[in-house]
């Protein structure tokens, strides 16, 4: 007869145990409070993005098509990982089942990489804006957004089908601490107890292209941008064509600088106590910011929200 922390390499695992910070309880209470607020301001800067996105037609624009996308990525990150995260914080059962823990780190892989090419796609529509504005409308036409997007979200699924089917091979002999916050690959690979190195090496290797490859063209792209940037004789036009592109070069950094630390390394090799705060900052920290970026940068989306908010402000008054 097994126990509960004894299961055979054919069965799966009963529920896991997500650590968080339970060896740091004084941080709970805050960090709780921090996640809360986080949670309500990125459910309503995202929510308020897709909104005037969709209905103010000053904003049906490619790069709006595209950050109404990323705004709803965002918008799932956050829901996939911190309801979870607060329920753990609030009980002193810490616990997740091992389909829960599948499911969500299935999506959270899933969004990761579809975010990965719609920033690459952002980036392709500032250089074509700046590079290319006469021919703009006829390059970036409303049937190409809508296949690159749709690129982002196949590709991103296709890798997270690929890590789940090798992933949820792994046995685990028992074993069902995750020193996380919540369910994540690398997680999974450094709890099992058998080989992992086709896990590593495939983990390695479809990141290294999601991330490296966005990354290079959105570094291109910029490239020849600030190219022509520097061509332009007036100091104003030059500041508005860097001005355009600024918030989208925060919201790369803020989304790769954690994700290349994170993922471009053996699973089996990272710090689990650095590794877990890093998960924490671009799970809810960056999806919390992203609004406020493409708010408080943007002219247009904050005319558009202004006018959404006087719309609104009318009816209440009727």
């Amino acid at each position: 007869m097994r126990t509960d922390n004894q299961s055979s390499l054919g069965d799966p695992p009963g529920d896991f145990v997500l650590l968080g910070i339970s060896d740091r309880p004084w941080l709970e209470l805050p960090l709780f409070v921090v996640l809360l607020v986080s949670y309500v301001l990125a459910m309503l800067g995202n929510i308020s993005i897709i909104l005037v996105s969709r209905l103010d037609p000053q904003l049906h624009s490619p790069m709006y098509i595209f950050l109404s996308h990323l705004s709803f990525l965002d918008l799932c990150y956050t829901t996939t990982t911190v309801p979870q995260m607060l329920v753990n914080m609030g009980s002193a059962k810490k616990t997740i089942s091992y389909g829960g823990c599948t499911v969500q780190y299935a999506i959270f892989h899933w969004l990761g990489c579809t975010e990965c090419v719609i920033l690459a796609a952002m980036a392709l529509d500032r250089y074509v804006a700046i590079c290319e504005p006469l021919r703009y409308a006829i390059i970036m036409h409303r049937p190409l957004c809508q296949q690159l997007v749709a690129v982002a979200w196949i590709s991103g699924f296709g890798n997270s089908l690929v890590q789940v089917i090798l992933t949820v091979q792994l046995p685990f002999c028992g074993r069902r601490v995750l020193d996380n916050f919540f369910c994540e690959v690398p997680a999974m690979i450094k709890l099992s107890c058998a080989d992992t190195s086709v896990n590593d090496a495939t983990l390695a290797g479809l990141v290294a292209f999601f991330v490296l490859v966005p990354l290079a063209l959105i570094l291109l792209s910029y490239g020849l941008i600030a190219r022509a940037v520097l061509r332009i004789q007036s100091s104003g036009g030059r500041h508005k064509a860097f001005g355009t592109c600024s918030s989208h070069l925060l919201v790369v950094s803020l989304f790769y600088l954690p994700a290349i630390y994170m993922y471009l390394q053996p699973p089996s090799s990272y710090s689990q106590e650095q590794g877990k705060f890093i998960s924490l900052f671009y799970s809810i920290i960056t999806p919390t910011l992203n609004p406020f970026i493409y708010t408080l940068r943007n002219k247009d989306v904050k005319g558009a929200l202004r006018r959404l908010l006087g719309r609104l402000g009318r009816l209440c008054g009727r």
